[in-house]
């Protein structure tokens, strides 16, 4: 009967209600803090006054971004229509 006090006793002053109340509550507050200036997505901005427009957004980006995917198809059909090279004899002339 004696253990089972000494170990009621060190449960009630391993932490205080008060203490981890508080400190759960701190730490809710502090995850509420870190979504708000968190971005919501790839490539989207933070709420105003936090973050900064996204560059992928921009008209110059999307451009330069279309201009390369089809830079990319222009290299695959030439690939593809191109005869297939001979076997390599590595040999130099």
């Amino acid at each position: 009967m004696r253990l089972a006090q000494i170990l009621k006793a060190c449960y009630r002053i391993s932490m205080s209600d008060r203490l981890f109340f508080i400190s759960l509550a701190l730490g809710a507050l502090s995850l509420i803090a870190l979504s708000l200036v968190w971005p919501q997505g790839l490539g989207d901005r933070s709420p105003a006054p936090f973050g900064h427009p996204p560059t992928q957004r921009s008209p110059e980006m999307q451009a330069a971004i279309k201009r390369e995917q089809d830079h990319a198809a222009q290299q695959m059909q030439a690939a593809q229509s191109a005869p297939p090279a001979g076997p390599a004899t590595g040999q130099a002339k």
